[in-house]
């Protein structure tokens, strides 16, 4: 009976093959990452929004491949870049795929705390880019979530061509419409993003120039405080779409993906509609990528696969009405066209959202 166990157990340990060491994975076969996911089992995935909605989701995943995957909840993207740098350092740490905005890839050495390059291995990378968000992944992240501010209106109460779509006629509307524009400048970036457009044109900076140093903003908080009895400050993205929907509000900017979740949600009226203006408003999206010490890579590089893959991203346009990563996947859920999506601008550039909006706070909001 012994004997029988022993030989049982070497046949099943034959049946699964060795375990290739990392650097080998980039190199195998997919076939092999694929079994190798397989034997691993499972994999932590840290993102930090729609986390309800990303359980369901990667349920697919799951009975695709019988691979369990965790989404611990985290409450910002500070929280997870932050784990993720503290366990930098560890031999093994507890992230296996790990989610940040675009722009995070130019603030850390992606070389050194992510594995990979990864993009040259993914079955459909002609498709996918590791730029986004004004970040470059240099292969070891990759695109994979597509979002977009814009501004958010009532078109039962506002006709599509009274819409402003320059500075000076943003100005006017205010002018006509006093107490209907709604923004926030803090919990969520559709209101900074509106903030930071709009300092821009104020100071005629183009999307494409390029500055040295951080220019004179007085300009900018003069227009803002010229205005201040005119417009309404709320307290987060959500606040400002749901007073929106109320009737509180006739416009305010908001993310696209959000509006679209509401709606799905039926929190949020279909009569409530999305555009990005001639003025420009911030998009860009978010990445994946695998820590160089994450305990489960071939599952953490096939589950990375499957995020990006074109299924996948139609299946997120359909759901959250993201704007697809993947050039295969189908973006026709999408609240913004097309053509209004050459109105996006960079948090980034020419001048850095960062800079405006705490002086936004110091100079309007709190002077």
């Amino acid at each position: 009976m012994l004997r029988k166990i022993m030989l049982a157990a070497t046949t099943a340990l034959l049946s699964i093959g060795p375990v290739m060491a990392a650097d080998d994975l980039l190199t195998a076969s997919w076939d092999d990452v694929i079994a190798q996911a397989k034997q691993e089992g499972e994999l932590n995935w840290y993102v930090w929004y729609f986390q309800p909605e990303f359980r369901e989701q990667v349920r697919v995943f799951e009975d695709l491949y019988g691979i369990k995957v965790n989404v611990p909840d985290v409450t910002s993207g500070d929280d997870v870049k932050n784990k993720l740098l503290a366990e930098a350092g560890r031999e093994v740490g507890d992230i296996d795929v790990i989610a940040l905005g675009g722009d995070a890839a130019n603030t850390i050495d992606v070389t050194k705390v992510f594995y990979g390059p990864i993009l040259p291995v993914l079955p459909e990378a002609g498709a996918l880019t590791d730029k986004i968000n004004g970040g470059d992944g240099q292969g070891y992240a990759v695109a994979y979530w597509g979002n977009q501010t814009g501004m958010a209106y009532d078109s039962n109460r506002v006709d599509v061509a009274t819409l402003p779509q320059t500075l000076d006629e943003l100005a006017a509307w205010i002018d006509a419409n006093p107490g209907q524009l709604g923004f926030n400048y803090e919990k969520g970036g559709s209101g900074p993003s509106f903030i930071h457009n709009i300092a821009r044109n104020i100071l005629g900076i183009a999307p494409d120039a390029v500055i040295d140093a951080v220019p004179d903003l007085a300009p900018v908080w003069d227009w803002f405080n010229a205005r201040e009895d005119k417009f309404v400050i709320t307290g987060s993205n959500a606040d400002s779409l749901t007073r929106l929907n109320s009737g509180e509000f006739l416009m305010v900017p908001a993310w696209e993906d959000m509006l679209f979740s509401l709606q799905t949600k039926n929190e949020v009226g279909s009569q409530i509609k999305l555009y990005v203006p001639d003025w420009g408003m911030n998009g860009g999206g978010n990445i994946v990528a695998i820590p160089a010490n994450a305990p489960n890579k071939a599952a953490a590089l096939l589950f990375v696969s499957w995020l990006t893959s074109a299924d996948t991203q139609t299946a997120f346009n359909q759901r959250f009405g993201t704007a697809p990563a993947n050039s295969n996947a189908d973006s026709s859920k999408a609240l913004v066209s097309a053509a209004e999506r050459a109105n996006t601008r960079l948090w980034t550039m020419p001048i850095n959202s960062n800079d405006v909006v705490p002086a936004f706070i110091e100079n309007v909001v709190q002077d």
